[in-house]
């Protein structure tokens, strides 16, 4: 299960939400190269409201992922694109439901005869 994850919020600025949504769709393959982002999500939360939602199964791979390729381009177009600075939120996930997931973090899987 991966018991990491970062939520990153964003606010277009005015005019911009177009850019946005291209720059996150641009996003896309440069997560799928990261090994250690199990899975990499680019959401609209309203007209102007933008999230990425991410999960890694160690800090490690977390920490990597925030010093990597989409979050140094997310930055330097954040004047250009965005009303305040990306919020940026590591989260340790505590339970999930996902194809491979085991459930609840630290849960021990029984087997029944």
């Amino acid at each position: 299960m991966d018991n990491y994850a970062v939520w990153a919020q964003l606010e277009a600025k005015p005019g911009k939400e177009k850019e946005v949504e291209q720059f996150l769709k641009s996003a896309q393959p440069l997560a799928g190269k990261e090994q250690g982002t199990t899975s990499w999500y680019a959401v609209r939360i309203g007209p102007s409201r933008f999230a990425i939602f991410d999960t890694f199964k160690t800090e490690k791979d977390r920490a990597a992922h925030l010093a990597g390729e989409i979050a140094k381009k997310l930055f330097e177009r954040a004047k250009e694109l965005f009303e305040r600075a990306p919020e940026i939120l590591p989260l340790d996930i505590l339970a999930a439901k996902a194809q491979g997931a085991s459930g609840v973090q630290g849960e021990t899987k029984t087997q029944s005869a």
